[in-house]
Formats: structure tokens, C-alpha cells, sequence
């Protein structure tokens, strides 16, 4: 398989992306236990942020009389709960999707908000599908794309392709200009497809088997034209392909 020409790199979310999506379920729970309303708006200040800066934003918008830590506490206590009835679960196609891209000669590296620990667990038999130090914890720097991109990295943002489940997320993808595919979560609750869309999220697929070869080579193309966030990006493609 011939390797890509721009793309040097995919990071890859874990929880959502690799795994499924324990956040959104455990977060709607606290939301409504604290006697909140689980809205577009909350779910769009809450996603891709810091603990404690997601604490802060839950409390004033619940009015729940706890504080940031307390509220930490039970977002993870909830989540024990949460998970004995919904264990956490690799996503249909994430092996293959890794494999994938590493034959089309890319490095790839997994990112999320919860500890090494956490990627050891769930993805350790995978370890070697990816680039050391295989999994980058974000919570300290989200989004983290600067940090990935050109602190562990060295690269340059348009050659590294990102896939997250978060709109959030997306939004400073498209600041930077940075390659992106969006795997929103499927959680009825959830709003994260439709602020996708309207973000204007050109690859945007349901299952990970969307992210195929041809797919990745086009994303490749529109990376080394600049144009993975135009609206005529796949015309610009098409022109530069008949060139």
C-alpha cells in the first residue's frame, strides 16, 4: 500500500472513538441527579474540557450545592455505577481502522481525558499498533492539539489527521486547520452529530469502517491542499487528481 504523501500522524480519541462512549450516559445521569437539565447548550460547555473546569460549568448550571472536587467524585462514582450494567467495549472496526492506517505508513497516537491507566486496561493488547508513548492524557491542556501536533511531535498541524467524537473538539480543529474526522457518539441524548454538522465537519461517518483507504487518501490530498475545512474541498481535490 502506498503511504500518504502529507499526513504523518493520527491521533485518535479513546473513549468514543476506540471505545465506546462512557461520558456522554454517566454525564446525562449527574446532570439530571443533580437536579439539572441535560441541554444542548451544557453539553456543548461540558465536552473536551478540564476536569475541573467542567465541575465548574456543571455547578452553575445545576445549582447543585457541592463542590468542584466533590463533584468530580461523583462524576466518577457515578460512572462505577454506570459501568456494571454497560462495561467499556472496544468499537466495531477500531482494530482494523488502526491497522489501516498504519499500512498507509502513518504513526498514530491515542489521546484522552482519563489516565495511562485507562489505555492500558482497554487498548494494551493493541500497544504496539501505536507510536510511543502510545497514549497522551489531555486533561491538563484540552483540547490539546497544539501539544500533540508540535510538542511531542515536532509536526506541522497539517499533517497530523485527528478522529474525535467531540464537536468541541472539532471547533478548534477548524481554527488550526488541522485535519479532522468526527465520530459523533450515537447516545439518544446526545447533540454532538448535529453541532458537527453545522460546525461544518466535511468527514463526518457513523461507523469506523467509513474511514476507509479511500477516504484517508482523499483527507491526504485535501491536507496537503489546505482545504479539509472548505465547503469545495473535494472539487479542489478533483482538480489538483486530474492535474
Amino acid at each position: 500500500m502506498e503511504p500518504l504523501r502529507t499526513l504523518r500522524l493520527a491521533a485518535v480519541n479513546i473513549d468514543g472513538v476506540l471505545l465506546n462512549d462512557s461520558f456522554s450516559p454517566v454525564l446525562h445521569r449527574l446532570v439530571l441527579r443533580y437536579g439539572g437539565e441535560y441541554t444542548r447548550d451544557l453539553e456543548q460547555r461540558l465536552f473536551s474540557q478540564p476536569r475541573l473546569a467542567a465541575a465548574r460549568v456543571l455547578l452553575e448550571e445545576t445549582g447543585a450545592g457541592v463542590g468542584e472536587q466533590e463533584a468530580i467524585d461523583d462524576y466518577f462514582a457515578e460512572r462505577e455505577r454506570y459501568l456494571r450494567s454497560h462495561p467499556v467495549h472496544t468499537l466495531d472496526g477500531a482494530e482494523e481502522l488502526l491497522h489501516r492506517l498504519r499500512a498507509l505508513g502513518l504513526d498514530i497516537i491515542c489521546y484522552g481525558g482519563l489516565d495511562m491507566g485507562h489505555f492500558r486496561r482497554h487498548l494494551g493488547a493493541w500497544e504496539q499498533l501505536f507510536t510511543a508513548p502510545h497514549y497522551i492524557c489531555t486533561d491538563a491542556f484540552r483540547p490539546g492539539i497544539r501539544e500533540i501536533v508540535q510538542d511531542h511531535f515536532g509536526l506541522d498541524h497539517h499533517q497530523v489527521l485527528f478522529i474525535d467524537d467531540v464537536a468541541r473538539f472539532a471547533g478548534h480543529a477548524k481554527e488550526l486547520n488541522v485535519p479532522f474526522v468526527g465520530h459523533p457518539s450515537t447516545f439518544e441524548h446526545g447533540y454532538q452529530r448535529e453541532l458537527m454538522r453545522e460546525l461544518g465537519v466535511r468527514h463526518l461517518v457513523g461507523g469506523l469502517a467509513e474511514i476507509d483507504e479511500e477516504r484517508l487518501r482523499t483527507l491526504d490530498r485535501e491536507a496537503g491542499l489546505g482545504t479539509v475545512w472548505d465547503p469545495a474541498g473535494s472539487l479542489a481535490v478533483a482538480r489538483e487528481v486530474v492535474k
